[in-house]
């Protein structure tokens, strides 16, 4: 049986929101092969959902996309049967870090992507979210968590960058 085509409307919010998904791929995949498959995943799962998909009022639809790419991402992460190392990262991976941009900063943006990198799964969807500029509210509903257990969790996830970020002496 073949495949229904897909609708105006998932071809149109797939387009405005790729570039929030190919971020999410870029925080979980070191590889530029495996970015692109966790991409495909995601839209695969995302035209799976968009039938079941109902907007409810006041409720954007990004934060439904981040829920599904975000869970999508994290499931991928742990079927890996092998997660590179933090020192593994290749010269490819800290290009993509470091984006497109080669200036001052670079260096400093690189070590921000290393230390990211080393986070939990689940600490790299806070840090996600808060370099989107979510406001809490909107990451508590994309976790499925409340605003209170946000802030909690966005304090901790700072420290343990700070703490990543600070020069062995």
């Amino acid at each position: 049986m073949p495949a229904a085509a897909p609708s105006a409307d998932f071809v149109a919010a797939l387009n405005e929101y790729q570039p929030l998904l190919r971020r999410v791929a870029r925080l979980y995949c070191q590889n530029a092969d495996d970015r692109q498959d966790l991409f495909q995943e995601m839209v695969l799962q995302l035209w799976r959902a968009w039938p079941r998909y109902v907007p409810q009022p006041g409720a954007k639809l990004s934060t439904w996309l981040y829920r599904i790419a975000l869970n999508v991402a994290i499931s991928n992460l742990r079927q890996r049967t092998r997660r590179p190392a933090p020192s593994e990262l290749d010269a490819e991976a800290l290009a993509v870090a470091q984006g497109p941009e080669a200036g001052p900063d670079a260096e400093d943006q690189a070590a921000l992507y290393q230390a990211i990198n080393r986070l939990s799964e689940v600490d790299k969807a806070f840090v996600l979210l808060y370099l989107e500029d979510r406001p809490y509210d909107e990451m508590a509903d994309i976790l499925g968590i409340t605003q209170n257990n946000v802030r909690v969790k966005m304090h901790r996830v700072q420290e343990k960058l700070r703490s990543l970020l600070v020069p062995a002496a």
